[in-house]
């Protein structure tokens, strides 16, 4: 039987779902950057850059960063949710749907490169 802290987590990775067109990214230069391996999916949510940083590289972190913490504070108090909770859920799914060749986070920190393998998941991962 799912403990109350496993049946939270599990009803957050199905907001994540929902949630994750919100969080779709349309600026040409963060695609750029993330087509290049510059810029991955961290863990916890966020985007980070992957390797030397750059202002512009910075610039368009920081942007996309703050979008997802508006998003992630909304939608984590309509869920009764911590914005850390809600922010790893959609970590998960984030990098569950990252593409052969782009970049994320794996649970020990390192950058890793997506292959045609499921990534490397967190296990408090949904």
């Amino acid at each position: 039987m799912l403990n109350a802290k496993s049946a939270s987590l599990a009803a957050l990775a199905a907001i994540a779902v929902l949630a994750a067109p919100a969080l779709a990214q349309r600026d040409p230069a963060f695609d750029a950057a993330r087509a290049a391996g510059k810029i991955g999916e961290k863990v916890d949510g966020y985007v980070g850059i992957v390797g030397a940083e750059t202002t512009e590289l910075r610039r368009i972190v920081d942007d996309i960063n703050i979008k997802r913490r508006a998003v992630y504070a909304e939608r984590a108090q309509a869920k009764n949710a911590t914005i850390e909770e809600y922010a790893l859920t959609i970590g998960c799914q984030q990098i569950l749907k990252t593409q052969p060749g782009e970049k994320y986070q794996a649970p020990d920190g390192s950058w890793q490169t997506r292959t045609a393998e499921p990534p490397i998941r967190h296990p408090k991962c949904p």
